[in-house]
């Protein structure tokens, strides 16, 4: 294990909320696809589930998604910001089976907070450990999502199994298509 069980969490769900809103598409069109983003990544604490929450949630997800983009003093500047900004005040916590890990934020916090913190705490992890090299693109040529690369050797190069086997499959058919 490269990182802390929550930090990892944290990182594949900011991944996941950055996907959501990549390629010119909106997977968070409405409140009730928040709710299952929510749902799914098991967010905990208050929701207003209206608008001004989406709203929140989706400029959250374009701050967030620059950071696989970034070199480590300007991604260290964005997760100070984004500390700053909530108020993170972190603390160690223990609910729903989870053993303790860190929340920096009160469970009754806006969710764009939480997920703002919570990001910005495991992103801290990464820039600290040197290992931000972790964030990447997918490396298929026609998709635009982002992951995070947490196997031993760094060599996760896809978002997916999904782009890995069509890139693979396309790879296969051209080099049958050489060799003809």
């Amino acid at each position: 294990m490269l990182f802390a069980h929550d930090t990892e969490v944290a990182l594949h769900a900011a991944a996941a909320l950055v996907n959501t809103g990549r390629g010119g598409r909106e997977d968070l069109p409405d409140v009730a696809a928040l709710d299952r983003f929510v749902t799914d990544w098991k967010w905990t604490g208050d929701r207003a589930r209206d608008a001004a929450e989406l709203d929140g949630v989706r400029a959250l997800r374009a701050r967030l998604g620059a950071i696989w983009a970034m070199d480590a003093d300007s991604a260290a500047e964005l997760v100070n910001e984004l500390l700053r900004e909530r108020s993170a005040l972190p603390q160690l916590v223990k609910h729903d089976g989870w053993d303790y890990h860190i929340h920096a934020t009160s469970p009754e916090a806006p969710l764009a907070d939480r997920m703002a913190v919570e990001a910005a705490m495991a992103f801290a992890d990464v820039i600290r450990a040197g290992e931000l090299a972790r964030l990447r693109a997918c490396a298929a040529d026609d998709c635009d999502a982002v992951h995070v690369d947490l196997s031993k050797n760094r060599s996760r190069r896809f978002c997916s199994v999904t782009c890995a086997n069509r890139v693979n499959v396309a790879a296969y058919r051209q080099r049958r298509a050489s060799a003809s």
